[in-house]
């Protein structure tokens, strides 16, 4: 079969259901190879079309602590000051560039979710 940049509706969802057919397909067989192109060109529809924003910067922090196991007080350790970690997660401080770089290195969240509005 060949393959085109999607361009419409039509043509996402042709592939879409081409991918379900050969999704078990074996990597570096020609199957395998079309899935691969499949999943490259349904992604590049998917940004254009559908794209997914920043999450708020707060419930990044919120979310990663949950992953992570942290609470209040870990948060803390990590920008120095516990009035600091509970005033960043009722809302009431603003991240300042210091803390940015620190929430970054230790919990790995991404300097362009952090420095949002919010």
């Amino acid at each position: 079969m060949e393959h085109k940049v999607i361009k419409s509706g039509i043509e996402y969802s042709n592939a879409l259901a081409r991918l379900e057919d050969i999704f078990d397909s074996e990597p570096g067989t020609p199957h395998g190879d079309e899935l691969e192109l499949l999943a490259l060109l349904i992604d590049d529809y998917e940004k254009t079309h559908y794209p997914i924003g920043l999450p708020d910067p707060v419930e990044a922090i919120k979310f990663r602590m949950e992953q992570m196991n942290y609470n209040a007080k870990d948060l803390a350790d990590v920008i120095g000051f516990r009035s600091r970690a509970t005033e960043i997660l009722n809302r009431k401080r603003k991240l300042s560039l210091d803390m940015i770089r620190k929430i970054n290195k230790r919990m790995h969240i991404p300097p362009d979710v952090l420095i949002q509005e919010y």
